[in-house]
């Protein structure tokens, strides 16, 4: 299961994304990627820095402390030839996105 901490992204941050990469639109809020975990900070995916396997995240604190971090992506992939990539970054906590498991909610009739 996927953590489930959302945080609005620093205005001046959102400014500072905006001119390390290419993209103009960088969304005011982000969900944190991690599994789910209860100690450490919080990533937060904000776009592609370049082609090189690299992207710009957004980690925070519970105190409130943001950040903009470049880190390169996670090379493994799901086990078999079509196998999915993990969508992290290298040397994350936890599980490969590829292992955790989705929410499943029940459909209201």
């Amino acid at each position: 299961m996927r953590c489930a901490r959302w945080r609005r992204v620093p205005f001046d941050l959102v400014r500072e994304a905006r001119e390390m990469s290419a993209v103009t639109h960088i969304d005011t809020a982000v969900r944190c990627q991690l599994s789910a975990h209860n100690e450490g900070g919080h990533f937060g995916l904000l776009t592609d820095v370049d082609a090189y396997g690299t992207a710009l995240w957004l980690r925070w604190w519970e105190s409130d402390e943001a950040e903009l971090v470049v880190l390169r992506d996670c090379p493994v992939a799901a086990p078999g030839p079509d196998g999915d990539g993990c969508r992290l970054f290298v040397d994350h906590t936890a599980h490969h996105t590829w292992e955790d498991v989705l929410e499943e909610v029940p459909c209201a009739s």
